[in-house]
């Protein structure tokens, strides 16, 4: 295991997670964060493009890519899943995924990890990872949540008992550093699988 994750800190990664209103994206090479960039998903090539840029890398010094699977966003998931797969393709290199709720709960240790899902919902990683009414989250005084969730839900949590950090605090987003720290058993990109809770709303029309 010692060797394995010694060969996982000498890598370059370049890691992305576009699951939520806020992409992420890092460059990180023998374990140190070369850049990293927030934005929108619809601006993930470009961010990929300034982070090299930034670093006087080239694209072919990337060797191996770390994406994150959701839960979010069914859109975004998919826009960061095809990119990583273009990118995979293109370049020949291995694919690992990450969950975006475990790279919110590495960048806020002992927090819970809440992604607004819509509908009045949440996913968080609580018991395991699951999809629920904020308000079905049992919080002892004093928990700190974070997230996208958090932040929508602040005063239902708040007034549980949660503490949630500013909005402007960086532990609510999934930043992509995280996802190259957390990422292991590379491989093809076509065998990564996004981690979705529900059905989409768009499949519950053909039911």
């Amino acid at each position: 295991m010692a060797a394995g994750l010694s060969r996982l800190q000498a890598m370059t990664i370049l890691s992305f997670d576009t699951a939520t209103d806020v992409a992420t994206s890092a460059l990180v090479a023998d374990g140190e964060v070369l850049g990293e960039r927030t934005s929108r998903a619809v601006t993930l090539l470009e961010d990929v493009d300034a982070l090299l840029r930034q670093a006087g890398a080239h694209v072919h010094d990337v060797e191996a890519l770390a994406v994150g699977i959701g839960p979010g966003s069914f859109t975004g998931v998919r826009v960061g899943l095809a990119t990583a797969r273009g990118l995979a393709l293109a370049l020949g290199i291995p694919v690992a995924g990450v969950s975006t709720l475990d790279a919110l709960a590495a960048g806020a240790p002992g927090a819970i990890p809440v992604i607004d899902a819509r509908r009045g919902e949440v996913f968080v990683l609580q018991d395991g990872t699951r999809v629920l009414a904020p308000g079905g989250l049992e919080l002892a005084a004093g928990t700190i949540c974070v997230g996208s969730g958090a932040v929508r839900y602040r005063e239902l949590l708040e007034a549980a008992g949660a503490e949630i950090p500013p909005d402007d605090d960086e532990r609510h987003l999934p930043r992509a550093r995280f996802h190259a720290q957390l990422a292991r058993d590379f491989g093809p990109a076509e065998a990564i699988e996004p981690l979705y809770l529900r059905v989409p709303d768009a499949d519950k029309t053909t039911r």
